[in-house]
């Protein structure tokens, strides 16, 4: 009963412990999770207002139309032309703020004078952008902030873009644009935890250009331990998660490790109640499974002894056996025990049939053995009669049939003599020069070949018969007395690619897209669609999605086809 019980708690209690790990990593990821996703969406806000500045300070530069109207403006004498261009600067200004609803302060900044133009709402005095906490300087652009906006009228957050409007006789006027002070305020208010979340924004160099508790994170100061890699970490209290912006800032959210330990201290009191009931609950249990399963398993297992005791004394497979244990057996009075004893019976003489299936497959098996040995004989009788062909022809004087055979000869005994072995991208390219061989004496035209091989990659394993098919294209789409093949291989990365092209008729796109798509059909037994399909299945079984095939080509313009495989190095056998 104790060792029962025993062995009962310790999965419990190892599973609770398993269990209370899984959890608490689970809670941790999702309240990491829903600060992680707030954050983003904060970092992502303040990108898009950034990329909106850029926006409209690229229609007030000298690219943009109004840029180009006040350098009009400032070289003007005329005091009619200087109205009318004043005018219509102003109603593009207009124009332009309101259909961005999210652009606030806009107007011309006059470095050198400190003076202001065109301003679309009032300003405070002693406008000074370049004082305001710089957050980046990219392509051009001052980005500021978020700082307290220079509108005369409002006194909220803001983040501002300085641009040199570029006009050809000055370089000390620039545009500043401020973002509307509701969309900076809503996007840093942004809550995705539940409790007190603050942001803080580090510029490229980690220096604290806003936050929201100066106590902790002074403005202007630099964040302590930054990194630019990393995202999470805790300091003076404050758990901190930290997303990068593309342009090099930081948006951080900052949460006190009291808020950010409540939710988890919370789970931990339920865990540990839940776990006191359900130790509970597990004793009761362990005595009841020891009182209705223990001891019938104790029975059960003494008529499985005896069963395999009576059946030692007849014979696998028959019957007598099976009939004498289930007349000795006693029953369990247990019906699924019942049940199970007699499954377990059935089960046994199931393997006794299988047994005597297998045997009858290991006997058959070595008869194909046999007769593989046999089909061996034909290919090695072939090469050997070959060779007294090929010594005939040397003695008779006929070096065009001696030529012939022994092409056929060396590319028989690649193609029957090495069943079983791997190919190299050496040895595929042999066989293809006496396959082209053979080819050139069958055809009553001369054609050209230009084999081209990086050294690195000519030991690489491959699948064998892949460079043939892609050649007998060549010769089976037009090729004449004029006809070139070429068959480049080199290594590309981690690839190896291996390009056949020729200057042949070439084919249609129908052609082309029935080679890649479509299986030939079942009337075809030779030819090019086999070929095609039998490199495809190859590549599929020995690559899968690493490998690549493209055909390209065009009426009269020849074909050009591309290999991409992978070095994995693996023996294709």
């Amino acid at each position: 009963m104790i060792l029962f019980l025993g062995s009962s708690l310790i999965p419990f209690l190892s599973i609770g412990a398993i269990s209370y790990s899984t959890i608490y990593s689970m809670l941790q990821n999702k309240i990491q999770s829903g600060i992680v996703s707030n954050l983003k969406g904060v970092q992502q806000s303040l990108e898009n207002t950034l990329t909106n500045l850029n926006h409209v300070s690229q229609q007030l530069a000298f690219e943009g139309s109004v840029g180009r109207k006040l350098d009009l403006l400032l070289a003007a004498k005329e005091p009619y032309e200087r109205s009318r261009l004043t005018e219509e600067v102003r109603n593009e200004l207009s124009l332009i703020t309101f259909t961005n609803p999210n652009i606030g302060l806009t107007l011309y900044y006059f470095q050198k004078e400190g003076t202001t133009i065109f301003e679309n709402m009032g300003v405070k005095d002693g406008f000074a952008p370049e004082k305001a906490p710089l957050l980046g300087h990219y392509n051009g652009i001052s980005y500021y902030g978020p700082h307290p906006s220079s509108n005369r009228f409002v006194n909220q957050i803001v983040l501002s873009a300085l641009r040199r409007v570029e006009l050809p006789d000055r370089q000390d006027v620039y545009v500043y644009i401020e973002s509307g002070f509701r969309l900076t305020s809503g996007i840093l208010t942004g809550d995705g935890f539940g409790g007190k979340v603050a942001h803080l924004i580090l510029d490229h160099d980690g220096r604290v250009a806003y936050s929201h508790i100066p106590s902790v994170f002074p403005v202007d100061s630099l964040f302590p331990g930054f990194t630019r890699e990393g995202t999470s970490g805790e300091y003076a209290g404050h758990y901190w998660f930290r997303e990068r912006s593309s342009q090099g800032w930081s948006v951080l959210s900052v949460i006190p490790a009291g808020d950010y330990n409540r939710e988890m201290n919370r789970w931990w009191t339920q865990v540990l109640l839940s776990s006191l009931v359900f130790l509970l609950i597990s004793l009761l249990l362990g005595w009841l499974l020891w009182k209705m399963v223990y001891k019938p398993l104790g029975a059960f297992h003494g008529e499985i002894e005896s069963m395999e005791q009576q059946s030692g004394q007849g014979q696998p497979g028959g019957e007598s056996a099976v009939e004498t244990a289930a007349s000795l057996a006693p029953a369990t009075h247990i019906p699924e025990f019942d049940d199970l004893l007699q499954r377990f019976r059935e089960m046994r003489g199931q393997i006794w049939t299988l047994f005597a299936e297998v045997e009858q497959k290991e006997k058959r098996r070595a008869d194909l053995e046999v007769e593989k040995l046999l089909y061996q004989i034909n290919p090695h009788f072939l090469m050997n009669t070959l060779d007294t062909v090929h010594w005939l022809a040397v003695l008779h004087g006929q070096g065009e049939i001696d030529r012939l055979v022994q092409s056929l000869n060396k590319l028989l005994y690649y193609n029957l003599g090495k069943l079983g072995q791997a190919s190299t991208i050496r040895e595929e390219l042999d066989a293809l020069q006496q396959y082209l061989t053979l080819q050139e004496i069958r055809y009553d035209f001369k054609f050209l070949v230009r084999i081209e091989a990086d050294e690195r990659v000519l030991d690489t394993p491959i699948p064998r018969f892949l460079l043939q098919p892609l050649v007998e294209n060549a010769l089976y789409h037009g090729l004449d007395d004029e006809g070139l093949i070429e068959v480049d291989v080199r290594q590309e990365g981690s690839d190896v690619r291996i390009i056949v092209q020729d200057n042949g008729a070439g084919m249609s796109e129908e052609a082309v897209r029935r080679l890649l798509e479509e299986p030939p059909p079942e009337e075809r037994r030779v030819g090019m669609g086999i070929g095609m399909n039998y490199v495809k299945r190859m590549m599929a079984i020995h690559y899968g999605e690493g490998a690549g095939l493209a055909i390209r080509s065009a009426a009269g313009e020849g074909t050009r086809i591309e290999l991409r495989l992978p070095l994995t190095g693996e023996d294709y056998t």
